[in-house]
């Protein structure tokens, strides 16, 4: 099984700001956010732990590997969707039209950016490269927003349009396995109990 881990906040998104390949480091709020995950999966069978190169990724998982005898892997395919000119642009400062037009439109990428149709791709390789190794055992993948959402997509069999339906809070947990076809499936969706406590928006 493979649990994907939404990274913990930084004051990029605290201030409502597409943050895409901005390398912001966690908040004071995200590091205890990361603690909180490291603690949930402190008692489960843990046997990988791969991280988007980010910094905010990379500290989440460390506070993961903290409790496990094992050593975080870098892995590209897990970055964060690239938002080219839009990279820390306020989200309410995006044209409407390109809203629009991004989200009718999965091939739409913003100015030197990336679209979801690309990050789908290669989240589609990840999950076929490590979902039959992670069969008996958990890997961790530690990401964000617009990956987790394509991994999603990928497993409920339905396109990009159903990401701008989804909800995925910071430092939350959802989980992703093979059935019994051999495609993947969605086991869970959006954990985020272990952060009650911490004063954390959804």
């Amino acid at each position: 099984m493979i649990a994907f881990v939404r990274h913990g906040q930084t004051e990029v998104n605290a201030g409502g700001r597409l943050q895409g390949r901005v390398d912001a480091a966690l908040s004071p709020l995200g590091r205890g956010q990361a603690a909180a995950i490291g603690s949930l999966l402190a008692n489960e069978p843990v046997a990988r732990v791969v991280t988007s190169p980010l910094v905010r990724a990379r500290d989440t998982a460390a506070a993961i590997t903290a409790y496990h005898r094992l050593e975080p892997e870098v892995d590209d395919r897990l970055v964060e969707l690239d938002y080219g000119e839009w990279d820390g642009m306020r989200l309410a400062d995006v044209a409407p039209d390109d809203w629009d037009a991004w989200r009718r439109d999965p091939a739409f990428a913003p100015p030197g950016g990336e679209s979801l149709l690309a990050v789908r791709v290669r989240v589609a390789q990840f999950i076929e490269e490590v979902a039959g190794a992670a069969r008996d055992q958990l890997v961790v993948a530690v990401s964000h927003v617009s990956p987790i959402k394509a991994a999603v997509c990928l497993a409920l069999g339905v396109d990009e349009s159903a990401q701008w339906r989804m909800h995925l809070a910071l430092a939350s947990v959802t989980r992703i396995d093979r059935g019994a076809g051999g495609a993947a499936l969605l086991v869970s969706f959006n954990e985020h109990a272990h952060l009650r406590g911490l004063d954390v928006p959804g």
